[in-house]
């Protein structure tokens, strides 16, 4: 049986995606390529090790921003789904060494204290014909989300949330992450640089 843990917006690193749907952040240097070497090391998907790149095209406006929150807090997930997958441009995009491309929808940079700064991002994420065809229990959960902290060198670490389901607590008053996975896929070796790869 597959485990499931539920994020919440008070902790977790996956929960600091969707935090920045309530922050404001300076947009610069685009594009910014960043490479990666992907583990995965939960009980979903190809286990092992695989090359990840990110390239980063544009920052995310605030008025995405508030469009993807309202969306989520008034009308719930499929219409922040329907929201994610209209956001044009595009924000930029994601590969494997073994995949091709798949557009990322949302993208946001947040600056630390320390000089370092975060890159945040949110799409839909690529399924299979048969996953939603035989509208398997993974279907449901529809987005792919990551963080990844870089230091003031370039160099980083981050998570990957490959099949994730965002809903709203309206009791709490939170947003909640649950991913579909045992963990997180692990980004080590993050490396950015300025440019398309």
């Amino acid at each position: 049986m597959l485990l499931e843990r539920r994020r919440r917006l008070a902790g977790g690193a996956a929960a600091i995606v969707l935090a920045t749907m309530f922050l404001s952040v300076q947009a610069v240097d685009v594009p910014l390529t960043l490479q990666a070497t992907a583990v995965n090391l939960s009980n979903v998907g190809r286990p092992g090790v695989v090359q990840l790149g990110l390239t980063i095209e544009r920052w995310s406006t605030d008025q995405e921003t508030n469009l993807l929150r309202d969306a989520l807090i008034e009308k719930g997930d499929d219409a922040l789904l329907k929201t994610v997958q209209g956001i044009k441009p595009r924000a930029g995009f994601v590969r494997t060494s073994t995949s091709l491309g798949w557009d990322v929808q949302y993208a946001r940079r947040i600056d630390q204290e320390d000089g370092g700064y975060r890159v945040v991002f949110v799409t839909d994420r690529p399924m299979r014909f048969g996953e939603v065809a035989n509208n398997l229990r993974s279907a449901e959960y529809e987005f792919m989300l990551g963080e990844i902290r870089l230091k003031t060198d370039g160099k980083g670490e981050g998570k990957l949330v490959p099949r994730a389901k965002i809903t709203y607590d309206r009791e709490r008053k939170a947003i909640e992450i649950e991913d579909y996975a045992s963990q997180p896929v692990r980004l080590t070796q993050v490396r950015a640089s300025k440019g398309e790869s």
